[in-house]
């Protein structure tokens, strides 16, 4: 059977469109699948699990109805839902993977990631992410109003857009060495991520072994989906 992964859909109320499609995704090809991996930001900002609100409840029990059907779903954080919890999680009848995670899929030890730890050219994100992912961070961050959170939210979001444009497109990508690295690390030849929005599969080496790197897609327009079976594997477009 195939597996899909998706990643980078950045769910939000101001895109319905999107919102729609992966509800129809869920409800119709994922129904056939072995398992369901979303790696990382699912939706555009999650400001904590104490209410969902919408797309969020919506998707939440879309979810729930994939997993009762008998078809696994596991989520990864990314950087822009990393505040999703273990409660919300259970809500959408899906297992939190920790990130990095390797998996073996169709017997292949495989390595899954967000991505965004690839970037480590961008070391302005990278101090922003250690903070972001303290524990007492979180939890000063949770204890704040909604209308707190979602101030903070708007802040980031423009600070990020600004930041995005005042540095190269290869700062914000991958760095070819942290691959390699990361790779060698986990003792794996196949990595999947998402994070930069840049979908290929790249062939790579890891000192004298060849490797494969797939890059997920988002899904601000692309609707990026990757199936893989024993036969291999294919990115989409929906």
């Amino acid at each position: 059977m195939t597996i899909l992964f998706v990643s980078d859909l950045h769910l939000d109320s101001s895109r319905p469109a999107i919102t729609r499609l992966f509800l129809e995704f869920l409800a119709g090809p994922a129904r056939q699948a072995e398992a369901l991996y979303i790696l990382g930001d699912l939706f555009e900002a999650w400001l904590g699990d104490d209410e969902p609100g919408e797309p969020g409840a919506s998707v939440c029990a879309a979810l729930k109805a994939l997993a009762d059907s008998g078809v696994p779903v596991f989520l990864m954080r990314g950087n822009r839902d990393f505040l999703f919890g273990p409660g919300i999680a259970a809500r959408c009848g899906a297992t939190l993977l920790p990130d990095p995670c390797v998996v073996d899929l169709h017997g292949q030890p495989t390595l899954l990631m967000h991505g965004d730890l690839l970037c480590s050219d961008d070391t302005a994100y990278q101090d922003f992410r250690r903070q972001v992912r303290d524990p007492a961070w979180q939890a000063q961050f949770l204890a704040q109003p909604l209308e707190a959170r979602q101030a903070f939210a708007a802040r980031a979001r423009a600070a990020s857009r600004e930041h995005q444009q005042g540095v190269a497109e290869t700062i914000t990508d991958v760095n070819p060495a942290t691959v390699a690295g990361t790779l060698a690390h986990h003792g794996v030849d196949r990595l999947i991520h998402g994070h930069t929005h840049r979908p290929g599969i790249h062939s790579l080496w890891t000192g004298d072994r060849p490797a494969t790197r797939v890059v997920l897609g988002d899904w601000y327009e692309q609707g990026s989906v990757l199936s893989l079976d024993a036969d291999g594997l294919a990115l989409t477009q929906l």
